[in-house]
């Protein structure tokens, strides 16, 4: 019996290549952004979702952007990640949301969401 679930579905565009780091005493992570894209029609109630938009309606066309930060731990599809992934490459990601805190280089408290892939 499953009491809660995290899981995020994303397709979208890459924004700059993937980049591998390594922390010290941890195992190597993934890294990259992606775009995903919400749009609209101005007066309607109804949004849809990157390719999706139904013209039904008159009125401008409205577009946000939302920008995710992508974190790949397993070691084969991190590995595939950094290889084949690109920026501009049009993708689909599942994972969780991970919630974390970091202080900045000014020594800032800073919040940060992830998706673990």
């Amino acid at each position: 019996l499953v009491s809660a679930m995290n899981r995020v579905q994303l397709l979208g565009r890459v924004g700059q290549d993937p980049i591998m780091r390594q922390v010290e005493g941890k195992n190597p992570v993934t890294i990259f952004s992606l775009a995903t894209n919400e749009m609209w029609r101005t007066g309607d109630s109804e949004v849809s979702q990157g390719a999706l938009l139904f013209l039904c309606t008159s009125g401008d066309i409205s577009q946000k952007t939302t920008w995710h930060r992508i974190s790949v731990f397993r070691p084969g599809l991190r590995d595939v990640t950094y290889q084949y992934v690109r920026k501009g490459s049009r993708i689909f990601v599942e994972g969780k949301i991970d919630y974390g805190e970091y202080t900045d280089k000014n020594n800032v408290r800073r919040q940060a969401t992830t998706i673990i892939a």
